[in-house]
């Protein structure tokens, strides 16, 4: 008599609150609930647990609570546009030139780490900039491993893996980039990798699935949508060109534990149809990944 093969546990998966920022951040998390996601990304901004209001302890543990009654778990993200300067999108970077500038930026990784280790996230993720008009790239490289050096020191001290994403156009920018900087820093266990897999679609010599499976060990933080090659615009899935069902197979082959977050984050207008369809769609490809359902 054959011994059926257990199921394969599901993937976690997730919606990125920056693509829900039309929403309250209670609204944003029941919606997810209601619709059975398992997680929330949450990306610490203005208007979704602002991490430079007033009181940020106490409110991270309300959200922490309201998280625990819908049985959501999460990641904490970082990359809200206009959080530290509302002039610049994404400025000051940990590559700034102005070393106050920089503080600012590591302060915020350092709010984002407390606030993870307070709601439980499996990963606080970052980025590191786009290297500024006339710095030297060797400079550039040891400038942000310098930045980062009292963020993962902070990281490891709570037990929250610091999650850098590479960004295309940023000067850690492929799987390469993040790399370097982890040889640079001495390979420290607090120092993992949010692996965009659109990006991978984007601009990585490998599949996405093949990215999945040479990052593995890296891996702390996944987000996912669709995208084109060589064009860096986040697609609600079906609008783009990557083979979803196999990045998700990949994921299962290396047991990837954490959340895979959808990331939108200029469809806002359209967020919560979008993280109805997005989660169907999910479900959908992992089924035709894992147990051989019907195509998407």
């Amino acid at each position: 008599m054959t011994t059926p093969t257990p199921a394969a546990a599901a993937l976690r998966f997730a919606y990125g609150t920056n693509g829900l920022t039309d929403l309250r951040l209670d609204d944003a998390l029941t919606l997810l609930a209601d619709l059975g996601y398992d997680g929330v990304s949450l990306t610490l901004d203005h208007m979704h647990l602002d991490p430079l209001a007033p009181d940020l302890a106490a409110r991270t543990q309300r959200v922490g609570r309201r998280l625990a009654r819908l049985g959501l778990t999460v990641a904490v993200e970082t990359g809200a546009r206009y959080v530290l300067d509302p002039g610049r999108k994404h400025h000051p970077t940990l590559l700034d030139p102005d070393s106050e500038a920089r503080a600012a930026r590591v302060g915020l990784l350092l709010r984002a780490v407390r606030v993870g280790a307070e709601l439980g996230a499996h990963a606080v993720h970052c980025f590191s900039g786009v290297r500024p008009p006339g710095t030297d790239e060797d400079a550039a490289w040891q400038r942000l491993a310098d930045a980062l050096q009292p963020v993962l020191e902070a990281a490891a001290s709570v037990g929250v893996p610091l999650a850098v994403e590479p960004e295309p156009g940023h000067l850690l920018g492929d799987l390469a980039g993040f790399h370097r900087l982890r040889e640079t820093l001495g390979d420290p266990p607090a120092l993992g990798l949010t692996l965009d897999v659109g990006h991978c679609q984007c601009l990585e010599p490998q599949s996405p699935a093949d990215c999945v499976r040479a990052a593995a060990p890296w891996i702390r933080h996944v987000q996912i949508e669709d995208m084109r090659r060589g064009v860096h615009e986040h697609l609600p899935f079906g609008e783009g060109e990557m083979d979803v069902p196999p990045v998700l197979e990949a994921l299962h082959a290396v047991d990837y534990q954490g959340l895979v977050g959808v990331e939108l984050p200029r469809h806002s207008h359209a967020g919560p149809a979008l993280a109805r369809s997005s989660l169907a769609y999910l479900k959908a490809a992992e089924d035709v990944a894992v147990r051989g359902g019907v195509a998407c």
